[in-house]
């Protein structure tokens, strides 16, 4: 893919649509090696099964910044902040830096689905203006149609690995998916509530950790499950009318914590911005997507839920 014809908007972010090995490689080696030659940071970001395939056909020895995706990106919600951001914000200012990045593969699941897509939606606001190219690939062999249909909205280019092609994505709206994929969550398992304010914070955190135990959770992810439920029953008080609610249980092999509250999330990139090196607060739903292995939340005027899952 060539990128030689700069847009207004210096930021990129086309699909590539691939159907197998061949154009895989033959959509994204070429990228990886123009972006080498013009002297641009690269870094490459996918599934386990395609790195390898990468290494080998690129060569692990270049100055490519390679990531598994299936760690790195195992939540979602960390990815703009801690694999896009954390390598774009890395290099010299003025630089164009080139990323291939792929969240959505077979095998995620419909649990994990909103929080990928929704990812890739706001990846649109958090670089626009920048002198970034990130190409997302997209296994349209293997993927749901709703998957691919959804790409076309969340990305303003496509590109056909088998022919060459390259075409503006006429359904481009990625306010519109955001917006539709903020969606209720589940209803919750029939489990105990701890209703919250200021004055129980700590006995109801010690609640959590102590339910997370018991249904499994050891160190250290019992520590990551704590400090993500101090930060969100913290955010509810500061900022989300004083009060909440706190559940945990365990599902599909792991402890789902969630709280609710009465506030409005209004921002939608809150928790996938780094912070400033001068930042006081506001660093609580980062570090929820920092430490969680899947983070899903549901705003609107009657109040938000963050849920958040941990590996058992």
């Amino acid at each position: 893919m060539s990128t030689r014809t700069e847009p207004a908007d210096p930021f990129v972010h086309p699909a590539l649509f691939y159907r197998d090995e061949r154009e895989y490689l033959a959509g994204v080696v070429p990228f990886v090696r123009e972006g080498l030659a013009a002297g641009e940071p690269v870094a490459v970001a996918v599934p386990t099964e395609n790195l390898r395939l990468l290494k080998r056909e690129i060569g692990a020895g270049e100055a490519v910044r390679f990531l598994d995706m299936r760690e790195a990106g195992r939540n979602p919600g960390r990815i703009i902040p801690k694999v896009l951001r954390g390598f774009a914000d890395a290099q010299p200012p003025g630089t164009r830096v080139r990323i291939v990045g792929e969240p959505i593969w077979a095998g995620r699941s419909a649990t994990e689905y909103p929080a990928c897509v929704q990812h890739e939606a706001l990846i649109n606001a958090a670089f626009q203006g920048r002198a970034v190219t990130i190409l997302c690939p997209y296994d349209t062999q293997r993927l749901d149609p709703q998957v691919v249909a959804d790409a076309h909205a969340t990305h303003p280019v496509i590109i056909d690995a088998g022919s060459g092609r390259e075409r503006r994505s006429v359904p481009y709206d990625f306010e519109a998916v955001h917006a539709r994929y903020n969606e209720p969550l589940p209803p919750a398992p029939d489990v105990p509530a701890h209703a919250f304010v200021a004055d129980v914070l700590g006995e109801v955190r010690h609640l959590a950790g102590e339910a997370a135990a018991r249904l499994g959770l050891v160190s250290p992810r019992l520590d990551d499950l704590a400090l993500a439920a101090a930060e969100l029953t913290t955010n509810s008080v500061v900022h989300g009318g004083g009060s909440g609610v706190l559940r945990v249980w365990a599902e599909d092999g792991r402890v789902v914590c969630e709280v609710r509250d009465k506030g409005h999330l209004s921002d939608p990139l809150a928790g996938r911005r780094p912070p400033s090196r001068d930042q006081r607060g506001g660093r609580g739903l980062l570090i929820v997507n920092l430490v969680a292995d899947l983070v899903r939340v549901h705003t609107g005027p009657d109040g938000t839920t963050v849920r958040c899952w941990f590996a058992l």
